[in-house]
């Protein structure tokens, strides 16, 4: 019933859907440069700016180690993935050991050891079981691949269910204070850093690991001297790597924040960006979007740099111990036991097969880096706080319910160190409207807030019907509400299924009814596809006094048992507000109702008026008693009907 958390998800998650057709270069960091931000003094919730990120990289080995429970449920595809890597890498390595036998048998046939009759039967032995054996390991292959691919992107389809089932446990605070870009990038380009890296570099690192080992065994089986002297660079391989990577990993972090902040940025202007247009701020924008964008490009230059020295050098490392071979194998071919030239060219090829897997191994870091500073931010999502865990002991009835509400002793505040409600008593008798008014940030919103328990108060207690709302769960407490907000949510779909959103169940006519009560039917009948219009983003091809009226008959459909209208005729015309006045005593009949209004002349019959201010309520009674005070809320009338021009 209550649109508020619904709409933030709902609203989420279609932009969720949209970046994924936006470019996978956007990604977000929090930016020193704030946002539009929402007052910390009541208003409509906790300030929503842009924090600056750490720059040091976190918990490496904790991340990868994290990372691989989630691939624990694929345990059987990934054995299979490494046995037939582990089959695949011993076909690659020994074949190569059959041509060895053909070119030692081409020497001992030049030599007179053999006739041309055994070397050509020879050949075609070997030919053929070399053949054999590639032909399966294309098998071996190929299934891998398919395999890899499959834990890839379930592993995805996974992460993006966790997270999405992580986004209904936070609190609305949360998502107060983060920016939708960040959130975006978290869900497209970080996921898809994570699924892209694994399904290039699983097989990769396995096949390298293994490859090493068999190649290691095959050249100690050739010439034990000339394996030494490969093994001598294992060392400086790892030194190097080692110690790029450590370099490396906090520049990947930063890159990938940097990355966030630019889809935040441009998420912020294009939302904005009638906004932009109207003060003329294209130039400033644009200038904001190149410091990102420099930022942006300069983390990415140093983290590429870095990762992308690995190769050279160790390639030259590589280099060396080719010409070390050659030298001494030229050596011993001259020895007691010599090398045949088969052995010698075979050795060769085997420890440049031996060096790539590893000079593999150390472009895959490069890889690592992003896919680890990805799954960071993924976990960082799922380390948020969740709400409170609720109790489910009461449950409200209908039979039981009459609509009485009371706050008591109530605390609450945005920030510790800034007090914004304190000590708040008030108690609602059933089925009366009760207005709330006050300037600015008196906390007129954060009262239905606590109310619904979209923030958790920092120490009283409200009672609804006399049952402690933090003795049901959140769930069936929000459903005793509707509301109807200043800033309308409509997603993209038909009239009908908008209409119906909290009655999924509702039959046509029912539909029908709630619009025609919502003053709204006419206008819809009026429409080429009547109640099967599709309505585009944002309902951005109906005009905001539609919307509006949209969402009320969405509320009339539901039939709340307590209604809150926060500042739902704030920004429409005045023909159009009389249309939305109708429909909404309509809806308040017998209702208990909180009204936020500024509209002093909406609120005039509220059985009970609360003036807030700073976090309190300063004023209370109806409209003749408020005014016959001479008070705040006579203030506030008089300057909105004293002051006008005749």
């Amino acid at each position: 019933m209550s649109d508020n958390k619904q709409k933030k998800i709902k609203e989420f998650k279609q932009n969720v859907e949209n970046s994924n057709k936006k470019s996978q270069e956007m990604q977000q960091k929090q930016s020193q440069q704030s946002g539009p931000r929402r007052g910390r003094g009541g208003g409509r919730g906790p300030g929503m700016g842009l924090a600056m990120p750490a720059e040091k990289a976190k918990d490496f080995k904790g991340t990868v180690k994290r990372l691989g429970k989630f691939l624990k449920p694929y345990t059987l595809q990934l054995v299979v993935i490494c046995l037939f890597t582990l089959f695949t890498i011993g076909i690659m390595v020994v074949a190569p050991f059959f041509t060895k036998e053909i070119l030692n048998d081409m020497v001992r046939y030049l030599t007179g050891e053999l006739s041309s009759d055994v070397v050509a039967s020879n050949v075609v032995k070997y030919f053929t079981i070399i053949l054999v054996m590639y032909a399966i390991r294309y098998l071996f292959e190929t299934t891998s691949h398919i395999l890899t691919n499959k834990v890839s992107f379930s592993l995805g389809k996974s992460m993006r269910n966790i997270m999405r089932d992580k986004l209904e446990t936070l609190p609305i605070k949360y998502f107060d204070g983060e920016q939708t870009g960040n959130l975006l990038s978290i869900f497209s380009n970080d996921v898809d850093t994570v699924i892209n890296s694994l399904q290039q570099s699983m097989l990769q690192v396995i096949s390298s690991i293994l490859s090493v080992i068999g190649f290691l065994i095959m050249m100690f089986v050739i010439s034990w001297q000339l394996t030494l002297i490969a093994i001598i660079t294992l060392p400086m391989y790892i030194i190097f790597t080692k110690t790029i990577a450590k370099k490396s990993q906090s520049k990947f972090i930063r890159r990938q924040r940097f990355l966030g902040n630019l889809n935040g940025n441009i998420e912020e202007v294009f939302s904005g960006n009638v906004i932009v247009k109207l003060f003329g701020k294209e130039e400033q924008s644009y200038e904001k979007f190149q410091v990102i964008n420099e930022d942006l490009t300069t983390a990415s230059k140093s983290a590429q740099f870095l990762s992308g020295l690995i190769r050279p050098i160790l390639e030259f490392i590589t280099n060396i111990g080719y010409v070390a071979a050659v030298f001494v194998g030229g050596l011993l071919a001259g020895a007691t036991n010599p090398l045949l030239i088969g052995d010698i060219a075979i050795f060769i090829s085997y420890q440049r097969a031996f060096a790539n897997p590893i000079l593999n191994i150390a472009s895959i870091v490069n890889q690592l880096q992003s896919t680890v500073a990805g799954a960071e931010r993924i976990f960082g999502l799922l380390n948020q706080a969740e709400e409170i865990k609720e109790s489910d002991h009461k449950n409200f009835t209908e039979k039981e319910f009459s609509g009485s509400v009371q706050f008591k002793d109530i605390d609450f505040s945005y920030d510790e160190d800034k007090e914004l409600i304190k000590g708040l008593n008030l108690e609602i008798y059933p089925g009366r409207q009760i207005a709330i008014v006050g300037p600015t940030g008196a906390g007129k919103t954060t009262l239905v807030n606590l109310l619904m328990r979209f923030y958790e108060v920092n120490a009283g207690n409200i009672y609804i019907d006399g049952i402690k709302s933090t003795d049901v769960t959140r769930n069936n407490l929000r459903g005793l509400f509707g509301m109807v907000l200043q800033d309308t949510w409509l997603f993209s779909g038909t009239i009908r299924d908008n209409v119906a959103y909290g009655r999924s169940d509702a039959t046509d006519e029912e539909v029908i009814e709630a619009c025609k009560q919502a003053h709204v039917h006419h206008y819809i009948e009026t429409l080429p596809e009547g109640y099967n219009t599709v309505l585009k983003e944002d309902a951005s091809n109906i005009s905001q006094g539609q919307k509006q009226l949209l969402t009320i008959a969405r509320a009339i459909l539901c039939d709340p048992k307590i209604l809150i209208l926060d500042e739902a005729t704030s920004s429409v015309d005045t023909r159009t507000e009389s249309y939305i006045q109708n429909a909404m005593d309509f809806m308040m009949k017998g209702k208990t109702s909180f009204v936020i209004a500024h509209r002093l002349s909406t609120i005039k019959n509220a059985n009970l008026i609360l003036v807030m201010k700073e976090g309190s309520i300063v004023e209370q009674g109806n409209h003749k008693e408020l005014l016959e005070k001479n008070g705040v809320y006579a203030d506030l009338y008089n300057s909105q009907f004293l002051n006008q021009p005749t």
